[in-house]
C-alpha cells in the first residue's frame, strides 16, 4: 500500500483512496472482520483478498447484464478501481428465507423459506444501529427519490434473481444480501447504480445439501473456519486462479 495516498473513507471492511483519474476511487479490502456494530472484531487473515476476487467476479456478471455498478477493474489481490459515487445512505436488504434479525424480529424460525422474496430498507448511521425504514421515511428525508426508489427495488430484483441462479448452480442456497448504492452525475443528470461490494461478508450463503454456513454468520456466531468458507465459495465459483496458494490450502 502507498502510504502517500489520499484516504477518502475508512469503513469496517474497506478503505477508499483518491483514484488515478477523476471520477474513479482505489476500494482497498481489508482483512479485519465486525459484527453487531463492530462490537466483535477480529483480523481474520486473507478475507480481504477472498472478498476482493469475489466481488469482482460478481459485479463483472452484473455488469455484463446491465445492472450497473461501480466496479470498473481488479488491480491487484487487495485492490480494485471503481467508479466514485454519492452513496445513498441506505443498506438493501433482501431476503429469501427468514434467517438473522429477522427471525428474531418477528419470532419466525431460521430457514423458514419465503413465500416471496422480501426486500428491506435499512438508514445508514452506525450511532443508532442502522434503524429499519419504510419507503414512506425514505421520500419524506429525502435519502432517495420515489424514481430512485424504484430503479433499486428493479436492480435488487434482477440482482437476486441473477445471484440465486449463480449460486443454486455451484449448490449454494441464497438466503439473503445486503447491497448499497450511490448515484454517479452526467451533467445535470443523476442515476443509480450498484456500489459497496458483493461477498461472504454481505450474503448469507448455505451449503444446498448440509444446510453449512459459508458466510459471515461463522464469525458472527462463533462457529470457525471462516476463511475456509468463504474460499470454498470462490473456489465453487471456479475464482480461484488468482489466489495465493495460503489462502487456497485454507489458513488455520
Amino acid at each position: 500500500m502507498n502510504s502517500k495516498r489520499k484516504k477518502i473513507y475508512e469503513g469496517k471492511a474497506k478503505i477508499l483512496y483518491e483514484g488515478p483519474e477523476p471520477g474513479t476511487l482505489i476500494q482497498y479490502f481489508k482483512d479485519d472482520a465486525t459484527a453487531f456494530n463492530a462490537q466483535k472484531k477480529a483480523v481474520l487473515e486473507g478475507k480481504g483478498v477472498v472478498n476482493n476476487q469475489i466481488s469482482e467476479f460478481i459485479m463483472s456478471r452484473l455488469n455484463g447484464i446491465g445492472v450497473t455498478n461501480h466496479f470498473i477493474k481488479r488491480l491487484n489481490l487487495r485492490e480494485q478501481l471503481i467508479r466514485e459515487v454519492e452513496i445513498i445512505p441506505l443498506e438493501v436488504v433482501c431476503r429469501n428465507i427468514v434467517a438473522g434479525s429477522m427471525s428474531q424480529r418477528l419470532g419466525i424460525e431460521e430457514g423458514t423459506p419465503l413465500p416471496r422474496s422480501i426486500i428491506e430498507f435499512y438508514y445508514k448511521k452506525d450511532e443508532l444501529n442502522d434503524p429499519m425504514v419504510t419507503e414512506e421515511h425514505i421520500t419524506a428525508f429525502n435519502w432517495a427519490s420515489t424514481q430512485e426508489l424504484d430503479d433499486i427495488l428493479a436492480m435488487t430484483v434482477r440482482v437476486n434473481d441473477y445471484l440465486s441462479g449463480m449460486f443454486g448452480a455451484v449448490g449454494i442456497t441464497l438466503v439473503d444480501f445486503k447491497i448499497e448504492f450511490g448515484r454517479i452525475w452526467e451533467n445535470d443528470f443523476s442515476r443509480v447504480i450498484l456500489a459497496d461490494e458483493i461477498s461472504p461478508d454481505s450474503c448469507r450463503l448455505w451449503d444446498a445439501t448440509t444446510g453449512e454456513k459459508m458466510d459471515k454468520d461463522r464469525f458472527r456466531r462463533d462457529l470457525g473456519n471462516v476463511i475456509e468458507s468463504y474460499t470454498e465459495v470462490a473456489r465453487r465459483l471456479g475464482i480461484m486462479k488468482g489466489m495465493p496458494t495460503v489462502i487456497q490450502g485454507g489458513l488455520h
